[in-house]
């Protein structure tokens, strides 16, 4: 028998164990949450590329996301395109700043600094998500409202004076009808039927040829690139291939453009809105564990480590959405 087969034997399984983790600088544990991320990783790629392909597929009816996300909190009537937006993903990359300063401190075992840097995580974590629920709230009920065609193209209306949209609520007139929107508090309630809109399609139509300064503006776009706005004439009669009135958006209208782009939003931030939701649930339950001293009896955080991975991929994911739905 040759010598290196003598010494081949001589190896205990638990050395080559030993060894093979030192080489691989990865637990199971944190193995396990790399698999995780990159088959969600994959997922969130789906999701964006079908996004994309959407978008370039209804190009000319895609809303225009400076015109969407214009609002900000307790600033109403101020527009603040993009602002808020910008602030949500500011408060997400801070909180991965902390994340990252909370694995360092417990890699040095100093528990009260884990304690405040998961902390502070867990707080921003859930401003995001405070911050999307709020953004949907405002996405759903509208600001300015837009009439429908049979086809399914959104007529928004114009203010020829200041080149800005015209709410409907603004030049809309009130008509005797029989129409009776929902009222739970008196008792009128249709299982079986939407909602109304504020207004009527005649009521709409009425404001509108009572307001010359108002002009329709299509989901088409010109060889600038944006919707093109119709003259007086051509408003008056476009707005009699209208419908409906459509108020905010939802899974089946939407009064920014292409209903396609509510589907993939709500999904999409839907989506990612849950894995944060998520992380900040789980982040709270390390930071009871670190409290009571549980990582530090078994002499390591590396829990800690494992769910600071997840909490970055989220952090890049948001990246990526916020590059697709509000930049592009």
């Amino acid at each position: 028998m040759s010598t290196e087969t003598v010494a081949l034997k001589n190896i205990k399984h638990s050395d080559f164990s030993e060894h093979g983790n030192d080489a691989m600088k990865a637990s199971y544990g944190k193995l396990m949450m790399w698999f995780f991320i990159i088959s969600d990783a994959l997922t969130f790629s789906g999701f964006l590329v079908s996004y994309g392909f959407a978008r370039f597929k209804y190009i000319d009816s895609w809303p225009i996301a400076d015109e969407v996300f214009t609002h900000f909190p307790f600033l109403h009537g101020v527009e603040a395109p993009m602002y808020y937006v910008a602030f949500m993903t500011f408060i997400l990359i801070v909180s991965s700043v902390t994340m990252v300063l909370a694995v360092d401190a417990g890699h040095n075992m100093q528990k009260n600094k884990v304690i405040l840097y998961m902390f502070l995580t867990i707080i921003f974590g859930a401003i995001f998500v405070g911050s999307q629920a709020w953004e949907w709230n405002t996405f759903i009920k509208g600001d300015y409202g837009a009439l429908e065609t049979r086809g399914g193209q959104i007529l928004q209306f114009i203010n020829s004076d200041t080149g800005k949209r015209a709410p409907i609520k603004d030049f809309s007139v009130k008509l005797d009808s029989d129409r009776l929107n929902h009222n739970p508090s008196v008792g009128v309630w249709y299982q079986t039927e939407s909602s109304l809109p504020s207004f009527s399609l005649d009521e709409v139509k009425e404001g509108f040829k009572l307001n010359n300064n108002l002009l329709v503006r299509v989901q088409k776009l010109d060889s600038m690139g944006k919707k093109v706005v119709l003259n007086r004439s051509e408003s008056l009669s476009k707005i009699q291939d209208a419908v409906g009135v459509v108020e905010g958006a939802n899974l089946i209208h939407n009064e920014y453009g292409h209903r396609l782009f509510a589907d993939f939003f709500f999904f999409i931030t839907g989506f990612h809105g849950f894995h944060v939701f998520s992380g900040v649930v789980i982040n709270i339950i390390i930071f009871f564990n670190v409290i009571i001293g549980t990582y530090e009896k078994r002499g390591h955080y590396e829990m800690v480590e494992k769910v600071g991975l997840y909490w970055h991929f989220v952090d890049l994911v948001w990246v990526f959405v916020f590059t697709f739905f509000y930049l592009v």
